[in-house]
């Protein structure tokens, strides 16, 4: 275990500045299309911010310093509300909670890795950058890759909120023009790469169809409960059945025959 910490330290020092560079290049063209997916979300964000009545400046530091989509939304709403500080903490802290199985899912890779890439990696660690790093094994990860990914998009994220910023200040009602759905679509485009197994399918649908299903008869927590449901599906079916793959990849290698 310690010369593969010390393998994996050393690789990220000893990789040329044409290395590097390369690999960081591949993780920013990466995650361009979540990229381009969540501009309508980061529009909503900054908007959503100065509607609530923050400054310019406190709206641009928001998205910098929070870099959460989802906790920026329902902070910034409860703000408006007035709800108390204590209350938006816990609220964003719940929300944001599935960071804390990411980081554990991910504790492999960059557990190794000098103490300034763990702070950073876990800085820019989101829902766009565990899907496209977070399955990879110890051999297949690389550090400049992840950088690459997760700070292109930080980067694109805080250009869509401070245009939203802007927007929100010269364009009455942003939020009537329905740019929410970026938040589906893009959970939907994280979402649907991994859906290669029959657990997780199962999962899915029933996640689906709960969700649906509880939003019609407006039950309260409804989300929560889906979100349970499926969990249980998905735990259920794999005992049941194994964690097999969806496609036969002898099928696949013989052309279907």
């Amino acid at each position: 275990m310690k010369e593969k910490e010390i393998s994996k330290e050393a690789s990220v020092v000893l990789l040329t500045g044409k290395e590097k560079r390369q690999q960081f290049k591949q993780g920013a063209i990466a995650v361009m299309p979540l990229c381009v997916a969540v501009i309508p979300w980061g529009l909503l964000a900054g908007s959503f911010a100065i509607d609530a009545g923050l400054d310019v400046f406190q709206s641009v530091a928001m998205s910098a310093v929070v870099f959460a989509g989802a906790a920026q939304l329902v902070a910034t709403g409860l703000l408006k509300a007035g709800v108390g500080l204590v209350t938006i903490l816990l609220t964003t802290f719940f929300i944001t909670s599935r960071h804390l199985l990411y980081s554990i899912t991910m504790r492999n890779v960059i557990s190794p890795l000098p103490l300034r890439w763990r702070l950073g990696l876990g800085f820019l660690l989101t829902d766009e950058l565990f899907a496209l790093c977070g399955n990879q094994s110890p051999e297949r990860f690389q550090p400049w890759y992840a950088l690459g990914a997760g700070l292109w998009f930080y980067i694109s994220w805080n250009i869509a909120t401070l245009a939203g910023i802007f927007a929100g200040k010269f364009i009455p009602n942003l939020d009537s023009l329905g740019l929410d759905f970026a938040i589906a679509a893009t959970f939907i485009a994280i979402v649907m790469p991994g859906i290669q197994r029959w657990p997780v399918l199962i999962a899915v649908v029933i996640a689906m169809v709960m969700s649906v299903f509880m939003a019609a008869l407006e039950i309260e927590g409804g989300l929560m409960i889906a979100s349970l449901a499926a969990m249980a599906g998905g735990y259920i079916s794999e005992r049941l059945i194994g964690n097999k793959t969806i496609y036969c990849h002898e099928n696949v290698r013989n052309g279907g025959k």
